[in-house]
């Protein structure tokens, strides 16, 4: 019984510390920006998710410009009554941007990285970012990889060229490209980026479906490669590491669960501008108290899915 005790507890710490030095490991291979306003706190604890098509290589500069995008744009709001809400930003959603005017949203991006991206999204929302977590589009790809698959589905047979995405109608255990492709595509939607939005959280979801099964959590060699393809695609504001993103990617598939995935109310989809082409425009009242209601906890949610 001693022996038994004895190879149990060592048993224990050996798992333990296996992934205690996994965790650290993941930790230092994370990029780091100082992303935060520092403005004042607000009540809860906020995330701001960006999807980047910055790719391994690229130059960037100090202000993370340089052409790069964001294309998927989500905010993760834990409210001070334990409520979880999960909200897609379009990226053509017209705003105002700092020093610059009224824009798209993801132009904050392009005109001052993830700094002005933060900024902006605290003006729009009224809520203080806490943690930016960015994923680069390639990462996308090579954390689909090391876990194996995820499964998506589409309610239409799709053939495009622009995203590269080819699925029949139904659900299907798809790799790495062809996530990539599923969370990007957008032009042969109808509904465009409000489709995408979409897809983009059904893939959050089927993603960490996928990393919370029992192949994936009890397969030491899928752990090292998830780690290491996980925290090579994460560029975080400074302060936010790989714990931090652990609870937001638990927190975001609760929210899924619950259905507490409130959409942005949208006056016109199809807004014309004058020199940036057609955007999304949404009523500042109405904006106001739609975040208003995720920030203390009661907006109403789905009944789950």
């Amino acid at each position: 019984m001693r022996l038994g005790a004895v190879l149990t507890a060592l048993l224990l710490v050996a798992v333990l510390g296996w992934g205690a030095g996994l965790l650290l490991w993941a930790d230092s291979r994370i990029d780091h920006v100082d992303a935060l306003s520092g403005r004042a706190d607000t009540p809860g604890t906020t995330y701001l998710i960006a999807g980047s098509d910055r790719r391994e290589g690229d130059a960037v500069a100090d202000d993370g410009t340089q052409g790069v995008r964001t294309d998927t744009i989500m905010l993760l709001h834990k409210a001070p009554n334990g409520t979880d809400y999960l909200v897609s930003l379009p990226r053509d959603t017209l705003v105002e941007i700092p020093g610059h005017g009224r824009y798209k949203l993801n132009a904050s991006y392009a005109f001052g990285g993830a700094p002005l991206l933060v900024e902006t999204v605290e003006e729009f929302t009224g809520l203080t970012i806490d943690h930016y977590v960015e994923i680069g589009f390639d990462g996308v790809q090579n954390v689909v990889d090391a876990v194996g698959h995820v499964n998506l589905c589409i309610d239409q047979d799709v053939d495009d060229e622009r995203s590269g995405l080819r699925m029949a109608e139904g659900c299907h255990d798809v790799g790495g490209e062809q996530a990539l492709a599923f969370v990007r595509a957008r032009y042969f939607d109808p509904t465009a980026d409000l489709g995408r939005q979409q897809r983009q959280q059904q893939f959050v979801g089927a993603l960490m479906d996928r990393v919370s099964s029992p192949g994936v959590l009890l397969n030491p060699v899928s752990q090292v490669r998830l780690a290491g393809a996980g925290s090579d695609a994460l560029t975080t504001s400074e302060g936010t590491g790989i714990v931090d993103v652990g609870v937001m990617g638990l927190s975001a598939r609760g929210a899924m669960a619950d259905g507490a995935m409130p959409v942005l109310p949208i006056e016109n989809p199809a807004f014309q501008t004058r020199h940036s082409g057609v955007a999304i425009l949404t009523d500042e009242d109405d904006v106001a108290a739609f975040f208003g209601s995720i920030a203390d906890g009661s907006a109403e949610v789905s009944a789950g899915s």
